[in-house]
């Protein structure tokens, strides 16, 4: 590393572990390091970077676990020969919707740290009410979820003012939980903070604000006006839960402050060192991948949509099957999230039954079937389904006809050979009946469909993803949301030295990051046509699947 180059710092703290990103001016990567929590941080007792339990459906990590994994971090960051002079900025992201209460002592403790100590030596357990946090993983909040719903006119009503119906992972439901089974710790608690602004907090010796996309994601703020709302406040955690969040959630690419004397005098770091707001895993990732306009498609084990939305007169539509968020750079444009469970899982089960367990095979299959699938369509759900909710079991349809006829198939009367074409025309299809439900009227086209994900290196799948999409489809390198995390501490780095002016898609392309984003295939004149007609006999087949689960005697 040359030692004039400024250097930007992201932190990413999921689920399993904490990682590291530098990059400099040009956003290439220079460093990386990492801690993972169950192999580095044995004695915790974790498994994946979670408690499971003693409650059902209880879910926490232990915080202390959380700051020894920081003290861990800079030791790998220095013997690697990290610089910590040369880092200008530091931000990040937190897995979503955890959260972490803090004590009445804990203010203090922050804005007295010290350097000869560590931070688990000197925070915990003094500076938390609640020493194991809830994380996305709880579904221990059910009771909450519906009273919450009810309260505030049902499940519809509060994805409009929220962006999402009740869910069991959601802040909110955690807090209203703390409040109805432990009054005396949650009166005793001064601040409580989502994992995305505990992280900051550490850096600033004081109690970061919230971030205004991870605000998104538990049902407390005005998805609209990014403020919190009182009527929720009041619900979920009383009319002192207001004071307890702290101020009004803040956007991305601000500067809350400079970094505080502990790490200047523990780890020699910058004294000009800014620190911006965190944000949660999902937005970081998109500040990764792409720009308002366009939409990421994770081909993992679960299938998910990240959709940048830009700016418009009319706001974007929500659904209670699917998530709006602030987005965490673009002010008043959102990010829209659709979660599938049936992922690979369905797609290998596919693979394993017609194609001899093998993708070579898989893609011939594919390739030797046209667009369309000859009219079958196949949905395939082995677990229960998100979107559509609570659907189960593998049904076929012949769609010749339609709109005349649509007519049910048992799966002996399919040729194995549609199989794999179908069940990758139905995934793409369910996300593209949504996509445009959800964009504004009016909205422009989206620019590019950007793929990443286990599946997103078959050329069959991408050369398909771009015919149903009728999109170009991009893939990046393997930046992901740390590497989003270091690019919010360039912007707002950047934009203070800007005198708070500049927007993060000119900060981008001043990097020529454009470069990076590699074209991987482009939509087919024919195929595209055929995949816009497809939409609506989809939806129909669809609303039978919904309406046959709805009638079984499970």
């Amino acid at each position: 590393m040359t030692t004039d180059v400024p250097l930007f710092l992201g932190l990413d703290l999921s689920t399993q572990g904490l990682k590291a990103v530098l990059i400099n001016e040009d956003s290439d990567v220079v460093h990386e390091s990492s801690v993972r929590f169950d192999q580095d941080l044995p004695h915790y007792g974790t498994t994946n970077g979670a408690i499971i339990g003693p409650e059902e459906g209880q879910a926490t990590s232990p915080v202390k676990m959380w700051l020894e994994a920081f003290d861990l971090i800079m030791e790998r960051m220095k013997a690697a020969g990290v610089d910590f002079q040369r880092i200008l900025a530091i931000s990040g992201d937190g897995q979503q919707h955890g959260s972490v209460f803090w004590s009445g002592e804990a203010e203090h403790l922050l804005a007295h740290l010290d350097p000869s100590k560590s931070l688990a030596d000197q925070l915990s357990p003094s500076a938390f009410t609640l020493q194991n946090s809830p994380i996305w993983q709880d579904s221990s909040t059910t009771r909450e979820c519906r009273e919450i719903e009810d309260a505030i006119g049902g499940p519809q009503a509060l994805a409009d003012l929220t962006g999402s119906r009740a869910y069991e992972r959601f802040t909110g439901t955690q807090i209203r939980k703390i409040k109805r089974t432990d009054p005396e710790r949650y009166r005793a608690t001064s601040r409580i903070s989502l994992v995305s602004s505990f992280m900051p907090s550490l850096f600033l010796g004081k109690i970061a604000p919230i971030e205004i996309s991870d605000a998104s994601g538990m049902n407390l703020m005005n998805v609209l006006t990014y403020k919190w709302d009182d009527k929720l406040l009041e619900i979920c955690g009383g009319p002192e839960l207001r004071t307890k969040l702290g101020p009004e959630p803040v956007a991305g690419g601000t500067v809350l402050g400079r970094i505080s004397s502990w790490w200047v005098e523990r780890w020699q770091f910058n004294p000009e060192c800014v620190i911006a707001p965190f944000t949660g895993d999902n937005p970081a990732t998109v500040v990764a991948l792409s720009a308002p306009g366009d939409a990421i498609l994770s081909l993992g084990t679960s299938t998910t949509l990240l959709l940048s939305i830009p700016p418009s007169d009319t706001p974007p539509k929500r659904f209670t099957t699917s998530h709006l968020l602030a987005h965490p750079t673009t002010y008043d444009a959102h990010i829209a999230m659709l979660c599938y469970k049936n992922g690979a899982l369905a797609r290998e089960q596919v693979r394993n039954k017609y194609a001899d367990r093998n993708w070579t095979k898989f893609n011939e299959l594919v390739e030797q079937t046209p667009p369309g699938n000859n009219g079958i369509l196949g949905f395939y759900f082995p677990l229960y389904e998100i979107i559509p909710p609570n659907v189960l079991g593998n049904f076929f349809f012949s769609i010749s006809d339609y709109p005349k006829t649509i007519k049910r198939l048992e799966e002996t009367q399919v040729p194995p050979s549609s199989h794999p074409r179908a069940i990758l025309e139905s995934q793409f299809l369910s996300i593209r009946s949504r996509i445009q439900a959800i964009l504004p009227p009016h909205a422009p086209p989206l620019q590019r469909l950007v793929i990443c994900g286990g599946s997103s290196a078959n050329p069959t799948i991408r050369q398909l993803a771009a015919d149903v999409f009728n999109m170009k489809v991009y893939v990046a390198g393997q930046e992901g949301a740390a590497e989003g995390g270091a690019q919010l501490a360039r912007y707002a780095w950047w934009r203070e030295m800007n005198g708070g002016r500049g927007t993060f898609e000119e900060l981008r392309a001043l990097g020529g990051e454009e470069e990076r984003m590699k074209c991987v295939a482009e939509p087919r004149v024919k195929s595209g046509s055929v995949y816009t007609a497809l939409v609506e006999p989809y939806r129909e087949c669809e609303k039978r699947v919904v309406d046959i689960c709805s009638r079984r005697d499970w």
